[in-house]
């Protein structure tokens, strides 16, 4: 349970791209079923204007959403397909 937790931490406040490289904004917390622990959106902070052209939902407080299907792999940035997110 403990790598859970550390997993989760990581995440935080890692970059988002594109895997063209364009800088969408940076991971401000997840959203997840609590029964699977299955991710099912990122929520974006601090995101950038290139964001603006892409057709996100919004989190009732305007955050916006990256959902887990567009998600490509995790590591040093969070890496998505920019197909998945129009």
């Amino acid at each position: 349970m403990q790598d859970n937790k550390n997993l989760f931490n990581s995440i935080l406040g890692k970059m988002i791209v594109t895997k063209e490289g364009k800088r969408l904004g940076f991971v401000k917390d997840i959203t997840f079923e609590t029964r699977s622990g299955e991710l099912i959106n990122l929520i974006v902070k601090d995101s950038t204007p290139y964001i603006k052209n892409l057709n996100l939902e919004r989190t009732s407080s305007k955050d916006l959403l990256i959902p887990h299907s567009a998600i490509i792999a995790i590591g040093d940035f969070v890496i998505v397909s920019e197909e998945d997110l129009i």
